[in-house]
């Protein structure tokens, strides 16, 4: 299946480069382009990409706007990749808080670039366990104690602080020695009672909660 891309960014060299290396793989393939944030939901409504990768900064309607935008116009809406030139920005932290699934570096290799998208795609969180820390420790402490009220189990607990470290659904199951199903449904049910979209969200009220310790 191939995965379809749309590139959001005000620099026309980036989407150029972000274009020859998504066009070169044979899974994956360049929809659209557009230079602001603006652009974005008439494009998701009428391309239908899988993937956004997503410029955190852009002079009018920037990535996080953007982001807020599209998840509240589509109910179903593309996965979210962050384009940024830094990684320790506040501009990331609130973009992921927005909604999206993660992000990557401008000067990230291609390889890296293609990896990300298949990640995403693939409805998985691309998650830096040492950034996101970064991030949380110096922009978090605004989401109040959600996991109070969440009343996850002993073992749902234990699996939200797993994938605060980047581990993926099987390798949460190598640790905890279960089923890559089981650990499935602890995710969901950790999802659904933090009431939120994804995993990147679920790392992140984990952090603001204090149920996980930036710099601890």
């Amino acid at each position: 299946m191939t995965i379809d891309v749309l590139l959001v960014d005000d620099d026309e060299l980036v989407r150029v480069g972000l274009r020859a290396i998504i066009d070169a793989q044979p899974d994956l393939r360049v929809v659209g382009e557009a230079a602001d944030g603006a652009e974005v939901p008439p494009l998701v409504a009428r391309l239908r990409p899988t993937v956004v990768l997503m410029d955190v900064r852009m002079p009018a309607i920037d990535g996080i706007q953007a982001t807020r935008r599209l998840l509240a116009a589509s109910p179903a809406p593309p996965k979210v990749l962050v384009v940024t030139t830094f990684a320790n920005d506040e501009y990331v932290y609130d973009a992921l808080r927005a909604g999206a699934q993660g992000f990557l570096l401008k000067r990230a290799r291609p390889s890296e670039v293609v990896e990300a998208v298949r990640v995403v795609a693939a409805g998985e969180s691309l998650l830096f366990p040492a950034a996101i820390r970064r991030l949380a420790g110096a922009y978090g402490g605004r989401g109040g104690d959600r996991l109070r009220s969440a009343r996850l189990t002993d073992r749902e607990a234990e699996v939200l602080r797993l994938m605060t470290t980047g581990r993926s659904n099987v390798e949460i199951a190598e640790h905890l020695v279960v089923g890559v199903e089981t650990v499935k449904t602890h995710v969901g049910n950790v999802l659904a009672k933090l009431g939120v979209r994804d995993r990147t969200q679920a790392v992140i009220a984990a952090y603001e909660s204090g149920f996980v310790v930036p710099n601890g």
